[in-house]
């Protein structure tokens, strides 16, 4: 199976427009190619795993097994693991075509956690949440697609919106969210919650963008992408990745985080568009040492800080999220129709 990779360093960087507070464009360097032939993945459980890099031996173990512990859902989404430390710690993950939160716990196994999430006629929409994470306070932040609007789950099960519009005008669909130190959740927002996406008669943004949620309610826009999709910041906070699911251009961002949290121009990280596998850039998770575990073609890319691809994680179904659980060195993955996980000897952050 003849790969041929595209890694940072070696491809053209990203044109971003400006936006408020946003980001300049960058002038286009030259690219360069790196071919090769990728090995075959190896069988591990449920899935396989592909090896490119020897440095991928020191996450991810020779005798890793990816185990499938949930399935028959439509579209899984968005994993994120709750109160940590807890007798009976528990797993969320959204169900989007089916408009439900889904909750898996190593003990009590799998239920229904939020259903409905949208209320109303779906109208032929995808109207399920998306990304979902918690806050420094253990509330569910949910990325909802038919509400079109980012809220918050409080402790008495009721709703807080807080953020559905930018200067007057909807959101499209938020996707995906992390927040930062200071308090401000930075999200993406692709039109995928509408029915026809860019051409929908609804969509009321002339564009799809990474914003800023400000602690007092502020929205800001902070930079344009074709289809901004999973967000994540790098440990030190210094870089913004994201990931663009445009099929067309199929690549993960990294942005400078400036000093007052903008963005600086975004360039090109990670190139996938010559890897011929199912799946797109989509959601991902870091760990502590700054690695993305991020998912792409094939599965789920490890990509080192410096962009190099060092192998990739492939459960039975292409995953389009990953999150960390259990003590912190364990990769949650959300498959198509099931929920995976595997245990590494790396890990990341638990809110």
């Amino acid at each position: 199976m003849n790969k041929t990779l595209r890694l940072a360093g070696l491809t053209a960087l990203l044109m971003i427009p400006l936006g408020c507070g946003g980001a300049e464009p960058l002038e286009e360097t030259p690219a360069a190619e790196a071919p090769g032939a990728a090995p075959e993945a190896a069988p591990a459980g449920a899935g396989t795993i592909l090896r490119l890099d020897a440095a991928f031996d020191a996450l991810v173990s020779a005798d890793a097994v990816i185990e499938k512990v949930a399935d028959g859902y439509g579209f899984t989404e968005g994993p994120v693991w709750v109160r940590r430390g807890d007798p009976d710690p528990y797993l969320l993950f959204s169900d989007i075509p089916n408009n439900v939160v889904r909750k898996w716990s190593p003990t009590e196994g799998a239920s229904d956690y939020i259903d409905p999430v949208f209320e109303g006629d779906p109208d032929g929409r995808s109207v399920g949440s998306n990304g979902l994470l918690i806050d420094g306070e253990g509330r569910l932040i949910l990325c909802e697609h038919g509400n079109r609007r980012i809220s918050r789950r409080e402790a008495d099960g009721s709703i807080t919106v807080l953020a559905d519009s930018y200067e007057g005008m909807r959101l499209n669909s938020p996707n995906d969210a992390v927040f930062h130190s200071s308090g401000a959740l930075y999200f993406t927002d692709p039109p995928y919650g509408l029915r026809q996406q860019d051409d929908d008669r609804d969509k009321e943004l002339d564009f799809n963008g990474i914003f800023r949620l400000l602690p007092d309610g502020t929205v800001e826009k902070l930079a344009e992408q074709s289809r901004p999709n999973g967000i994540a910041f790098a440990p030190d906070e210094d870089t913004l990745y994201t990931a663009n699911s445009d099929g067309a251009n199929v690549v993960w961002y990294a942005y400078d985080v400036l000093e007052d949290g903008s963005l600086g121009p975004g360039r090109v990280f990670v190139d996938a568009n010559d890897w011929e596998a199912d799946g797109a850039a989509d959601g991902m998770a870091i760990d502590r040492h700054g690695n993305l575990f991020a998912t792409g073609p094939g599965g789920v890319w490890v990509i080192a800080p410096d962009g190099t691809h060092l192998g990739s994680i492939q459960p039975d179904e292409p995953p389009a999220n990953a999150g960390w659980g259990d003590d912190g060195n364990t990769l949650y993955m959300t498959g198509r129709t099931g929920l995976y996980r595997i245990t590494l000897n790396t890990g990341g952050t638990i809110p």
